[in-house]
């Protein structure tokens, strides 16, 4: 899909209001109480993920993202009848939705994270079917009919999704009933459920299979494909083809939402064209008081692949040419602080004060006037007893990805993005404080 004319906009308020009949998912995230994770872990999720969404730049619609083995956020949906209940990744840089299947010999059937996993069984289901081979969603994937496949076979649509970090899902796809909660126009929740369309893993490796002692059921993926859920969903007249996530900073957790979410008129930014991701034009970055000179490989960068806004992003990545001089101006607010460098990247260092008042906001602007403002609570963290600066230089991650901006949960934090596909614009709404109205959206746990 071109998104010729999508923007994302920004808001600074404290109320949200949520049409009615739109569906709602319960969210939650891994290491709600961790509050001092690894560094090491946090970073190697991180790389993980960028080597996803560069890959994912040349793979056919479709091949983008992959399932991260820490840091994620992941929804509880019903699917079949009779229903029952599945963790799924949700992950606005995947198109596809897949669960693992009963076939499945490498499929995880435990996790770590305190849930119950299922594989799906379509013998179960008497809304189940299979997706024949000649059908369009098939064609789309596979990047035309396949070999062998015409209307008088009854062989069904395989896949095989192939991700940054060499782990796989190969499977066919099926089309059950997916179950959720709806918005009422008295702002309470009921169940609804539409058709869709989604992957049953029969063999899995890597992170996805059963080796992995933090595994889900799958993944939910928001990506811009007209097979993903929230396409297919739209197109059958379910919901709008609108959805947004918050993400709560302090104490975990947050919404993640489908469908309309009233809003006052606010700026907005164009999404950029032809980009397997949702990336956004970035124009200039302050700092406290101080504009940075940003140089001109970072902007002809930014210029050409944007920077990229994803969720399944722990930290921030700026290239060199902002990453230098935005930690200089952080660091320069307090001149007597002995900086250390922890995990062989991380510029760390001690403080005892409020780091609200002793560093500078960071603001970005994006093209049309939107501008994003991250507080230090927000780029700064502890670890070891250390705050640590949440900024990463992307230079230093792969060649690759050396000019690559990506904004992550510490950018993403205590905002509401939303994304509106229908009438081809997103918008990012900065929420001051998570309050009671979002519990409408979509429930994330950390």
């Amino acid at each position: 899909m071109n998104l010729t004319t999508a923007t994302i906009s920004l808001l600074f308020t404290f109320f949200l209001t949520v049409s009615a009949n739109h569906g709602v998912f319960n969210v939650k995230y891994k290491f709600a109480d961790d509050q001092q994770r690894s560094l090491s872990v946090l970073k190697a999720h991180d790389y993980r993920r960028q080597m996803s969404l560069i890959t994912g730049v040349d793979l056919p619609l479709g091949g983008t993202g992959r399932p991260d083995s820490v840091g994620l956020y992941y929804a509880k949906i019903g699917i079949g009848t009779p229903s029952k209940d599945y963790y799924l990744q949700v992950d606005t840089g995947t198109d596809m939705m897949w669960v693992n299947c009963i076939q499945c010999k490498e499929c995880p059937t435990r996790s770590n994270l305190g849930m119950d996993l299922t594989l799906y069984n379509i013998k179960d289901s008497s809304s189940g079917k299979l997706v024949p081979c000649d059908q369009e969603v098939c064609k789309e994937i596979n990047g035309g009919l396949l070999t062998g496949c015409t209307r008088n076979t009854n062989d069904s649509c395989p896949y095989l999704e192939i991700y940054g970090d060499g782990s796989s899902t190969a499977g066919y796809f099926v089309k059950d009933v997916v179950l959720f909660d709806q918005v009422s126009g008295d702002l309470k929740t009921d169940s609804a459920n539409g058709s869709v369309i989604f992957g049953c893993g029969a063999r899995q490796s890597g992170d996805l299979s059963y080796t992995n002692e933090e595994a889900l059921d799958g993944i939910l993926g928001f990506g811009k494909a007209n097979y993903s859920m929230i396409s297919q969903l739209s197109s059958s007249g379910k919901v709008k083809k609108k959805f947004a996530h918050c993400l709560n900073g302090v104490n975990g957790g947050g919404i993640f939402a489908i469908g309309h979410v009233v809003q006052p008129k606010v700026n907005t930014t164009p999404l950029l064209p032809d980009q397997p991701h949702y990336s956004v034009n970035m124009t200039a970055v302050q700092v406290g008081h101080t504009f940075l000179n940003l140089t001109t490989d970072a902007s002809d960068q930014n210029d050409k692949k944007g920077t990229i806004i994803d969720s399944g992003t722990t930290l921030a990545y700026l290239p060199d040419g902002i990453y230098q001089p935005l930690v200089y101006k952080i660091i320069s607010q307090q001149p007597d602080l002995k900086v250390q460098t922890l995990h062989d990247e991380y510029t760390c260092f001690q403080y005892s004060g409020s780091v609200d008042d002793g560093f500078p906001n960071v603001t970005f602007y994006f093209e049309s006037g939107l501008s994003l403002k991250v507080y230090p609570h927000d780029y700064l963290f502890l670890s070891e007893g250390f705050w640590c600066i949440g900024w990463q230089n992307s230079g230093m991650q792969s060649r690759d990805s050396k000019n690559m901006t990506l904004l992550g949960d510490l950018v993403l934090s205590n905002k509401l993005v939303f994304y509106d596909l229908e009438n081809q614009y997103a918008r990012n709404t900065n929420l001051v404080t998570i309050l009671f109205p979002i519990v409408l959206l979509l429930m994330l746990f950390y």
